[in-house]
């Protein structure tokens, strides 16, 4: 398979919901919610979008359950305030698109933002990128159909020049690895006060670590390391965990990561 075939095969609709998304996603609409409480504009970038808004009903999420070990599983058993920025915009969502629904990471972004704020969400998959169009066109959004490094790349410094960029492949292009730890520096090379996320799946393999090594060796600000782990959500199902890394974590970050580490312990 070839770079490209390789980058346009994932669709988030299967692990919608699931206990990964859950850490990224708490994690990040408390940092924008924490942003958001200066009257300063702020940019959001996302290199990876996905669709936005799922439908956790539909037949893809039903055949993998992911859901089930992750936001549904929260939402039954508690755990979390209902006033956690990520249930408040959760909740918002499915006010507007029904019980089923959940927002991807550009959809819960926008329920936390304001006006002022200004959104750049990429996605090269033709249908996700359709999607996505629709499900951000309330919002004013920018959406490219290009990849995700390079408009951000493009962008850096945005304006405004606050803000936070989350970076989220699907890793089914195996030389994100190897990439990614050169292509974060580059990023904050141009954008020294951006917040840098990056999402990754804490796997059997070990596929991590490398990237991992690499990332703590560039002694980059403000950089915290934060890991959950869980049982396979599906038998023989390699990801045992998620993790994020963050450049120029806002402050607090660190208390509230732990909060949510007790929180997955629990489950």
């Amino acid at each position: 398979m070839g770079y490209g075939q390789a980058m346009l095969s994932y669709q988030h609709i299967y692990h919608a919901g699931n206990p990964a998304d859950v850490h990224k996603h708490a994690l990040l609409c408390w940092m924008l919610n924490y942003l958001t409480a200066k009257d300063k504009p702020l940019s959001y970038l996302e290199t990876h979008a996905g669709r936005g808004l799922y439908l956790l009903n539909a037949p893809e999420a039903i055949k993998t359950g992911e859901a089930a070990a992750g936001i549904e599983a929260l939402l039954q058993q508690g755990g979390m305030p209902p006033d956690h920025p990520y249930l408040k915009a959760l909740s918002r969502v499915r006010a507007e698109h029904g019980p089923h629904s959940y927002a991807g990471s550009p959809l819960l972004a926008a329920m936390t933002l304001r006006p002022q704020d200004r959104l750049h969400l990429a996605e090269l998959h033709p249908r996700e990128h359709a999607a996505l169009e629709f499900a951000m066109s309330p919002y004013g959004a920018r959406v490219y159909r290009q990849d995700g490094f390079a408009m951000a790349q493009a962008i850096c410094p945005p304006d405004p020049r606050r803000g936070l960029m989350l970076i989220d492949p699907s890793y089914e292009v195996k030389t994100d690895y190897d990439t990614i730890p050169a292509q974060i520096a580059k990023l904050h090379r141009k954008w020294n006060v951006g917040v840098i996320c990056l999402w990754y799946p804490i796997l059997t393999s070990g596929a991590h670590a490398p990237m991992l090594a690499a990332l703590e060796a560039r002694t980059l600000p403000g950089a915290l390391r934060h890991e959950v782990r869980f049982p396979p959500v599906r038998p023989r199902h390699g990801m045992v965990g998620s993790g994020l890394f963050i450049v120029n974590a806002p402050f607090g970050t660190k208390d509230e990561a732990q909060r949510l580490s007790k929180l997955f312990a629990q489950s």
